[in-house]
């Protein structure tokens, strides 16, 4: 993986190659970002173009025997810790990351920007309470006590650092403050506030925004060969989540914007006999694909509210979207979009906590139809 592989997130490459390329290189840091975001693809890319012995405009060189190594996570300068639980027969002190590895590489080089239970399914841990656990920190420490085998920095990645136990947590502490020679920290989070206070102080945050639309659909379009329009469709959905954007490639085929527009032509009209029938339709449908539906409810009207302000709309929409988004904004006030905005977003709220998708969609769609006639 190097920066070239990440889409977009421009600002943040600058950054990262500016240390390396000025040595300015510091020993912890936290790459923190939600669920969905780059926080993997590039603390792999840093530590890839940091041991690159030949690199190009900043970035790695993807040719160099480190960058082949690194690229496949089998660098003997690059460790990886993640959190596991008991499977497969391995339970007490083999519950660690190097007992998992294998899987780690596959998942890690199939689905980068993959979610912890995602990996818990990979491993054959999704029963289990997943953790980072002091015998971890013990390996770590022995392994960072070695020198580099090929004199370069040794850097040691830690995915979803907030699932690290406190007592791990506070077995590191020591290291982080005062790391050997040439060794570099990344502690890449979803969730940085879940991490203790006295870990937060020692590294230096860099935050990775989500993936903004264009660069999911650019992602979509060059590396899965999804055709442009349904790329943008998808890019709509996914709220700047590259992994739910990945999903839905397969998992949603219904056109999501036509199903949208004829949802809010049914609520317009108080349709209850259709409302009905649709919840049945949606309580059937993939937990992504309901989803979806959501996100691009309030994608639209995200837009609306911008058109309502005077904020053109993106150039890279389809020409149908934008036509509904411009009339759905004149229809509409300025109240009665926040309201709408506010009913979806709740609604995506009980949807993420595994509440019944048929109730919640009705529900959802007689709260809409009375705020149309409000």
């Amino acid at each position: 993986m190097r920066f070239y592989d990440i889409p977009g997130l421009k600002s943040t490459k600058e950054k990262l190659m500016h240390a390396i390329r000025t040595g300015n290189i510091a020993h912890a840091q936290m790459f923190a970002g939600p669920e969905g975001s780059a926080v993997l693809p590039m603390a792999i890319a840093y530590a890839t173009t940091l041991n690159c012995q030949n690199r190009q405009n900043g970035d790695a060189c993807g040719e160099c025997p480190s960058c082949v190594k690194s690229m496949k996570l089998i660098h003997p300068d690059m460790h990886y810790i993640f959190p596991v639980s008991a499977a497969k027969g391995k339970t007490g002190k083999d519950v660690v990351s190097d007992s998992f590895i294998e899987d780690w590489r596959i998942f890690a080089q199939t689905n980068p920007y993959g979610t912890p239970n995602e990996w818990a399914v990979q491993f054959g841990g999704e029963d289990k309470q997943l953790n980072i656990s002091r015998e971890e920190s013990r390996n770590i420490i022995r392994k960072l006590a070695l020198k580099p085998f090929e004199g370069g920095y040794k850097v040691m990645i830690t995915w979803m650092a907030e699932y690290i136990h406190t007592s791990a947590a506070n077995a590191l502490l020591k290291l982080l403050e005062e790391p050997p020679d040439k060794t570099v920290f990344i502690l890449a989070t979803n969730d940085h506030e879940k991490i203790i206070s006295t870990i937060l102080s020692r590294v230096q945050l860099m935050k990775i925004r989500p993936f903004q639309r264009d660069e999911i659909a650019s992602h979509l379009v060059t590396a899965h060969s999804v055709e442009y329009e349904r790329a943008q469709q998808i890019a709509s959905m996914s709220s700047g989540n590259m992994n739910e954007a990945i999903k839905l490639i397969t998992e949603v085929d219904d056109d999501v914007p036509a199903m949208f527009r004829e949802w809010m032509r049914i609520c317009f009209k108080n349709n209850y006999p259709l409302m009905v029938d649709w919840a049945e339709k949606f309580g059937k449908a993939s937990r992504l694909s309901q989803k979806g539906l959501f996100q691009h409810a309030m994608t639209v009207l995200r837009e609306s509210l911008l058109v309502q302000n005077g904020v053109p709309q993106n150039e890279w929409a389809v020409q149908e979207e934008q036509k509904f988004v411009t009339n759905f904004s004149r229809a509409l006030d300025l109240n009665k979009l926040e309201q709408l905005y506010k009913i979806i977003n709740t609604a995506y709220y009980h949807l993420e906590r595994y509440g019944n998708p048929k109730i919640i969609f009705l529900d959802t769609s007689l709260q809409i139809a009375e705020a149309f006639k409000s």
